[in-house]
């Protein structure tokens, strides 16, 4: 299952706050997708995922497709 959150729109750090909060909703192993159009969130997405130890599958302009891992 793939969960698309759209946070475009949204400042830093409301992308990554919503994709915090929607990592429980989702299986291990199954995918969030982030459209979040903030400068900030190219640096900030894949920050999150180095410290919380999931995958950042792809970062395509506006679009992180991020799998959980734990």
């Amino acid at each position: 299952m793939n969960l698309d959150l759209d946070c475009r729109g949204l400042l830093c750090p409301l992308p990554v706050i919503k994709l915090a909060k929607a990592l429980p909703t989702v299986a291990v192993a199954d995918t969030i997708t982030v459209l979040a159009d903030d400068p900030a969130a190219a640096t900030d997405i894949p920050a999150w995922c180095r410290l919380r130890s999931q995958e950042l599958v792809s970062a395509i302009e506006d679009r992180y497709v991020v799998r959980r891992l734990s």
